[in-house]
């Protein structure tokens, strides 16, 4: 059996070819995906680690420090000055939480939500141009059960 970490020239035939392409053409996404990251953090005085989070928070009601840093996989330190950068700049806020007292939730604030909606609509412009409407849901469905797959 081909290794299907394979690299792109690999001399996988058969079964296993498709496999490799695939995976080719994942790390070729990966590769796209971590340079707009960086260029559209850069573009606002932020990082990719920045961006991370408003993504996170956009798709959540609220988070606890606890949850985004869970989900960043951040240490507490870290979390705390990632959520003190992004609020100072104003993208974010802290507000009480009404079940616990001696945490707050995070949200998003308008500035935010735009930086979430702007770099969203360059993901949402692409998937627009290359997947045809009749297949958006399949490729949905087939994104989910890969990420449920990886988890």
């Amino acid at each position: 059996m081909t290794d299907i970490i394979a690299t792109p020239d690999s001399t996988a035939t058969g079964e296993e070819a498709p496999i490799v392409r695939l995976m080719s053409a994942f790390r070729t996404l990966q590769g796209h995906h971590t340079r707009i990251l960086r260029r559209e953090s850069s573009a606002r005085g932020m990082n990719p680690t920045d961006l991370r989070l408003v993504f996170f928070l956009s798709s959540n009601d609220g988070a606890t420090s606890k949850q985004a840093g869970e989900y960043l996989e951040l240490s507490t330190g870290a979390m705390t000055s990632l959520v003190d950068r992004l609020e100072e700049h104003g993208h974010i806020e802290r507000r009480r939480n009404p079940q616990d007292r001696r945490s707050s939730l995070l949200f998003l604030t308008p500035s935010g939500a735009a930086v979430a909606t702007d770099i969203g609509s360059v993901y949402g412009n692409a998937f627009r141009e290359t997947i045809p409407d009749e297949q958006v849901l399949a490729v949905a469905q087939l994104f989910e059960q890969i990420g449920s797959a990886l988890r």
